[in-house]
């Protein structure tokens, strides 16, 4: 893979021509397909965050991110990100003895 996607931040272009910078929170394999999620890397507190979720493609020999097209298949994979974030984020537990 490339080093682009090593970096915690990459600008990624919408259909429109429209560039934004998103931060890299995850990376799952599912299937033997790469997915990575991101969210915007400027946030304020009152927005909630969006959640892209781009899959690693090969194409004439090169990784490039696409789209994930299917409303299942992203609505999965989206699932997976969030119980993922979840593990990672979820407070300690303590015993009360």
């Amino acid at each position: 893979m490339s080093d682009e996607y090593k970096n915690n931040f990459v600008v990624l272009t919408d259909e429109e021509g429209n560039e934004k910078e998103f931060e890299h929170i995850d990376t799952l394999e599912d299937g033997g397909t790469m997915y990575m999620a991101f969210i915007p890397a400027e946030l304020s507190l009152e927005e909630e965050a969006e959640v892209v979720i781009l899959k690693i493609v090969e194409e004439d020999g090169e990784e490039l991110l696409a789209t994930v097209d299917d409303d299942d298949e992203n609505l999965r994979i989206y699932n997976l990100f969030m119980d993922r974030l979840e593990d990672m984020y979820e407070a300690p537990e303590f015993d009360d003895d």
